[in-house]
C-alpha cells in the first residue's frame, strides 16, 4: 500500500484548507482528493465583453450577477427567471485574454432569461460571478443569453496562473462535484496545491504493464496530472480514458476474484427424483410453462445437481412467471432432501408469495416428510411463513418447523436473519427483489446453512446487460422476456393538473366506471399521514429534486380515504386503507377484501408494489407520482391488467410543465418496455447510486464509468480480469490491483456487487 496515499491531507496542503475539504467533501487522505475527478469541462471559448457582444452568435463572457428575480409567465404555465449580469468591476479578466486591453471601457450590463431555471434561480444570487455560454438574442431591441450554460466561479480563473492569457483563454476550465459553500472553482485551487506537493512518479499503478501497453494508456503520473490540469481538451480525454478503464478493470477483478472463490466451494448437490413432487406438480399444472420458463428451468435444474453453489439472477417483467420458475428449483431441492428459503421485502409479499405457493401447489402442500417419498406414496412440502409481526406461538412453531426440516418451504421477511432461526439443512436460497437487501442480509442467510447453499435472486426490475455485467458480474444471468397468455396491456398517462385542473374531478368519475364495469382500483399515496412523510423518504430510488419540494402538500393515505368519502362519484363504493403502519391482522384482512372484492378501491402507499396479485383489478392512480423513480412507477403499474382485462395507470403530478421530474413521468407514459426504462432511469439518475457508489472515509467507487455508454470498455476489462485472476487468483502478482480492490471498493461495504 503506496504510504502517500494514505497520508492525511493536512500533511499535504495544511490543516486549514484540509478542515473545509473533509467538512464539505468528507475526504480525509491525500488519496482520497487526488481521485476525486471533474465531472466535466467547460471550454472557455473566446471570452467577450458585453458591450461588444454580437447578435446571433455563441459566445462565452465572465460576469458578476447585479440582481435576480423569478415571475410566473403569463401566456402559459411555468416561471422565468431574469438575471441582470455586469463585466466583472476592474475587468480584469477581461483585460488579459489575448493580450487585449479592456481598460477605460465602461461595464455593460445584460439581461439573462432562464425558463423554468430552477437551478439559476438557486445558485445565481446577488455578488455571484459565474462564466456564461450561449447564444445571443435580440429581444424588444435588448441583446440577451436565453437558458445559456453556466458554471459558477466564485473566484478570478485567471488569478496567480503565470500562464500566457491567450493559452489560458483556450484552456478547458474542470467542473467538479460541487457544495453551495465550496464551489469547484475553491475545489481546483485546492487540488492543485496537492498536485505540487506530491511525487505522481511514485503512485502505483492498478492496470498491469502488459495491458497499459496494449492499450497505449497515459502513465499514472501523466493521468492525473492532466486530468485536473488539462491544457487542452485532448488532454482530459486521454486522461479520462485511462482511469475508466482502471476502474473497470478494479471492478471486474473483484468481481472474478469473487466467481472464483464461489467455484472453489463445496455445496450439496441436489439432484431431480424421478417421481417426485416436483413431477407430481409438472403433471398437475393447469397451463403450460413458456418455452423461456421451460429453458431456464433446465438450466437451474442441471446447476442444482451440481456440487458447486449455483449463482443465479433470475430477471424478467412483472407477471413474467418468475415466481413459477423458483418453485419448481425450491421443490427439485426439497425432493433431494433439502429445504429452501424465500426472502421477501415485505411482510405482504411474504404474505402473498405464501398463499400463492400453497395455492399452486394444491393437494402438495401439505404437512409431509422433507421429501424422500414418491408422490404417489403421499408425499407432498410443509411451507410455512416466518414474519417478526406474527404471533408468539406461531413464529415460534415456524422456527421449530425450519430448524427440524419439517418445513420444507420456508417463506419469510427479515425475520429469517434473526440469529435464533435455524435450519435443517438448508439447500436454495431464493431472494425475491434483490434491491432490496444488502449484502450482509444475504451472507446471514447463506451463514444457516451446514455447505454453501445454492443461490437465485430474482428482480422484477429489468436490468441493462452491462448494469448485469458490472453489478452482478458474479451471477449467471437469465431473464425471462415473454408474457404466459392471458397478461393484457396496460395504459398510462400523464395527468398533469397544473395545465388542467378540471381533470381533477374526471379521475374519480373514470375509477367510478371501472367499478361499474365490475373491476377494482388502487390509489396509490406518497405518504401515510397529512402530518407525517408516512413511507416515503428520498432513498436511492427517490428522483433528484424531491428535497426541494417540501412546500408542496402531498397526498396521503388517510387524507385521501376522508376526501373519497365524501366525493359523489364514489358514493357507496367499498374503500379501505393500506399502509405499512397497520396492524398485520388489518392489513391481511384489507388485501383478503381486495382480493375477494368485497372492497372496490384500495388506497394505499407502496406496499402492493410487488407481488401483490388481484386480476380484477384495473385501474391504478397514483397521485403526486413525480415522487417516485421511474423503477417504483413500472413496478407499480404491473399491479393491473393481470387478470386478462386491459389496465390503466394514471400518473397525477401537480408539477409544471417542463419540471425536471416531469421527464420520468413522460418516460413512463411513453413506454412499458422495463428495459428501455432503465436505460432512461439510468440516464436521469446518477449511476454511482445505481452501483451503490458512496465514500465512507474518503474511500469512493465508481467515478468516470457509465455502463450506458462504455459497454465496450467494461467487456474489455473482464476479460482481461478473467484473464488475470485465472492465473493469479490470490492477486499474489498484482499487489497494487489488489491494494486497488480493497481502496477502491470498500471491503467492509461491497454491497454495491450485490445490488440490482
Amino acid at each position: 500500500m503506496n504510504a502517500e496515499l494514505q497520508l492525511p491531507l493536512e500533511r499535504r496542503i495544511g490543516k486549514r484548507s484540509a478542515a473545509v475539504i473533509e467538512k464539505h467533501l468528507g475526504i480525509t487522505t491525500v488519496e482520497g482528493l487526488l481521485n476525486y475527478f471533474p465531472r466535466r469541462y467547460m471550454s472557455r471559448g473566446e471570452l467577450t465583453p458585453i458591450t461588444e457582444l454580437p447578435l446571433d452568435e455563441d459566445v462565452t463572457l465572465i460576469a458578476r450577477v447585479l440582481s435576480s428575480s423569478t415571475r410566473h409567465m403569463q401566456a402559459r404555465r411555468g416561471t422565468i427567471t431574469d438575471v441582470i449580469v455586469s463585466d466583472d468591476d476592474g475587468q480584469q479578466g477581461l483585460r488579459l485574454v489575448g493580450g487585449r486591453d479592456f481598460t477605460g471601457k465602461v461595464p455593460g450590463t445584460l439581461k439573462i432569461s432562464f425558463f423554468n431555471g430552477f437551478k439559476a434561480k438557486s445558485e445565481l444570487l446577488q455578488g455571484r460571478r459565474a462564466l456564461f455560454s450561449g447564444r445571443v438574442t435580440s429581444f424588444k431591441g435588448k441583446l440577451g443569453l436565453t437558458n445559456p450554460d453556466f458554471q459558477l466561479l466564485d473566484e478570478d480563473p485567471f488569478s496567480d496562473s503565470g500562464k500566457d492569457p491567450g493559452k489560458l483563454a483556450a484552456m478547458p476550465i474542470p467542473v467538479y462535484p460541487a457544495t453551495a459553500k465550496l464551489p469547484s472553482w475553491k475545489i481546483q485551487k485546492v487540488i492543485a496545491t496537492l498536485l505540487e506537493t506530491l511525487d505522481l512518479g511514485s503512485m502505483p499503478d492498478p492496470v498491469p504493464a502488459a495491458v497499459a501497453a496494449r492499450q497505449d494508456f497515459l502513465p499514472v503520473a501523466d493521468a492525473y496530472r492532466l486530468i485536473h490540469v488539462p491544457e487542452t481538451a485532448a488532454d482530459w480525454k486521454r486522461a479520462q480514458d485511462r482511469f475508466r478503464y482502471q476502474e473497470a478493470l478494479v471492478l471486474q477483478s473483484a468481481l472474478a476474484r469473487r466467481r472464483a472463490q464461489l467455484a472453489a466451494e463445496e455445496a450439496t448437490a441436489r439432484r431431480p427424483v424421478s417421481g417426485g413432487i416436483l413431477a407430481a406438480f409438472d403433471q398437475n399444472l393447469p397451463f403450460t410453462l413458456t418455452a423461456g420458463q421451460a429453458a431456464v428451468g433446465t438450466t437451474l435444474a442441471a446447476e442444482l445437481a451440481q456440487d458447486t453453489p449455483m449463482n443465479r439472477l433470475l430477471q424478467g417483467e412483472v407477471g413474467s412467471g418468475k415466481t413459477v420458475v423458483a418453485l419448481r428449483a425450491m421443490l427439485q431441492v426439497v425432493d433431494a432432501g433439502g429445504q429452501a428459503a424465500l426472502l421477501a421485502p415485505t411482510e405482504v409479499l411474504a404474505a402473498q408469495h405464501y398463499d400463492s405457493i400453497r395455492r399452486t401447489l394444491g393437494p402438495l402442500s401439505s404437512d409431509g416428510l422433507l421429501g424422500g417419498l414418491a408422490a404417489s406414496e403421499g408425499a407432498s412440502v410443509q411451507v410455512t411463513l416466518l414474519t417478526g409481526s406474527m404471533p408468539t406461538a406461531a413464529r415460534k412453531q415456524a422456527m421449530l418447523d425450519a430448524a427440524s426440516g419439517s418445513a420444507g418451504i420456508v417463506i419469510g421477511t427479515h425475520a429469517l436473519l434473526s440469529d435464533n432461526v435455524s435450519f435443517y439443512d438448508l439447500g436454495l436460497i431464493v431472494v425475491d427483489e434483490q434491491h432490496r437487501f444488502g449484502v450482509e442480509q444475504r451472507d446471514a442467510l447463506r451463514g444457516k446453512a451446514r455447505k454453501p447453499p445454492h443461490l437465485l435472486v430474482m428482480t422484477a426490475t429489468p436490468i441493462p446487460r452491462t448494469v448485469a455485467m458490472t453489478v452482478f458480474g458474479d451471477l449467471e444471468t437469465s431473464t425471462l422476456d415473454e408474457l404466459p397468455k392471458g397478461r393484457a396491456p396496460i395504459t398510462t398517462h400523464l395527468v398533469g393538473l397544473a395545465e388542467n385542473p378540471g381533470w381533477a374531478g374526471r379521475i374519480w368519475a373514470r375509477a367510478r366506471e371501472e367499478i361499474d364495469a365490475g373491476h377494482q382500483v388502487y390509489v396509490v399515496c406518497p405518504k401515510i399521514r397529512t402530518d407525517d412523510d408516512g413511507d416515503f423518504s428520498p432513498g436511492e430510488d427517490a428522483p433528484p429534486g424531491v428535497e426541494s419540494e417540501e412546500g408542496r402538500e402531498l397526498a396521503s393515505v388517510t387524507g385521501v380515504v376522508d376526501h373519497l368519502l365524501g366525493e359523489p362519484a364514489l358514493a357507496g363504493v367499498p374503500l379501505a386503507p393500506l399502509h405499512g403502519r397497520q396492524d398485520p391482522e388489518l392489513k391481511t384482512g384489507t388485501m383478503a377484501g381486495f382480493t375477494a372484492n368485497r372492497i372496490k378501491l384500495l388506497v394505499s402507499t407502496t406496499v402492493i408494489e410487488v407481488g401483490v396479485d388481484v386480476h380484477n383489478a384495473t385501474l391504478m392512480v397514483i397521485l403526486d407520482a413525480d415522487r417516485f423513480g421511474i423503477s417504483q412507477l413500472h413496478q407499480l403499474r404491473g399491479r393491473v391488467g393481470r387478470g386478462g382485462l386491459p389496465g390503466t395507470c394514471l400518473l397525477v403530478t401537480a408539477l409544471e410543465p417542463g419540471h425536471p421530474s416531469r421527464r420520468r413521468l413522460e418516460a413512463v407514459a411513453a413506454t412499458t418496455d422495463g428495459f428501455l426504462l432503465s436505460q432512461e432511469d439510468l440516464k436521469l439518475r446518477r449511476e454511482g447510486d445505481i452501483l451503490g457508489a458512496s465514500q465512507s472515509g474518503g474511500r469512493s467507487t465508481l467515478k468516470l464509468l457509465r455502463v450506458l455508454e462504455h459497454e465496450d470498455i467494461i467487456a474489455r476489462a473482464r476479460d482481461d480480469a478473467q484473464a488475470i485472476v485465472g492465473g493469479d487468483p490470490l492477486l499474489a502478482g498484482h499487489r497494487e490491483l489488489a491494494d486497488a480492490i480493497e481502496q477502491y471498493l470498500n471491503p467492509e461495504k461491497e454491497a454495491f456487487l450485490e445490488r440490482g
